[in-house]
């Protein structure tokens, strides 16, 4: 195995060499858009022949959603843990906020790559992030209807309203001007007023103050 300078690359097992391009794509991605990019450019920041860089990936598109997946199940993961790790609802929500925050402000996450960046109308993409923002919705969703009785497609448009308050507003967030709150600051400010929204409907069974997940 060569490199594309023609030197004899180190043999690496397949999922660590996975991950060396899949780093090698973001960053030319990052660095020149989606259209700009190619494959040449990649295999070379990934210090890999043509051919290898192939037998890992089909083509560049398949290089854009292998990232734009990891981004959305890691911002996914962030969800579960969220509301999975109290029953106190004022910490879910803003457990749920910080976490989407986080995502937001990743330089080289999943959000920057779509939304900052010259893909976000093609339609395999436009449906992974509707597909996701689906997903998302909906662990918000059955809480809410656990918690408050109400059916689920009430408790589903709740939370698609209330994830769409912090998406429109980690956006604006992240494109402030000097002197914009810092990220904690930011995410606490919009979880005070998502909860201030949220707990207005009323528990059927209130935790106990001390119920916490194992």
């Amino acid at each position: 195995m060569t490199t594309a300078e023609g030197t004899r690359a180190p043999r690496l097992p397949r999922e660590q060499r996975r991950q060396q391009v899949l780093a090698a794509a973001l960053d030319v991605f990052s660095a020149s858009g989606y259209h700009a990019a190619s494959m040449d450019e990649i295999a070379e920041c990934a210090g890999v022949s043509k051919p290898v860089l192939y037998q890992h990936f089909p083509g560049k598109l398949d290089l854009y959603l292998a990232l734009l997946d990891a981004g959305i199940e890691d911002l996914m993961a962030a969800a579960r843990a969220a509301l999975g790790g109290t029953t106190d609802n004022a910490t879910r929500v803003a457990a749920m906020v910080a976490a989407y925050f986080s995502f937001v402000e990743n330089p080289n996450g999943a959000y920057r790559l779509v939304f900052e960046g010259d893909m976000v109308n093609e339609p395999v993409v436009r449906q992974r992030v509707d597909d996701a923002d689906q997903a998302l919705a909906r662990l918000s969703a059955s809480v809410i209807a656990e918690d408050t009785g109400l059916a689920e497609g009430e408790a589903l448009l709740l939370a698609y309203g209330m994830q769409g308050m912090v998406h429109v507003a980690a956006r604006r967030w992240l494109r402030a001007e000097d002197g914009a709150l810092d990220r904690d600051a930011a995410s606490e400010l919009i979880a005070s007023l998502a909860w201030r929204g949220i707990s207005g409907f009323p528990l059927t069974h209130p935790p106990q103050a001390n119920d916490v997940a194992p």
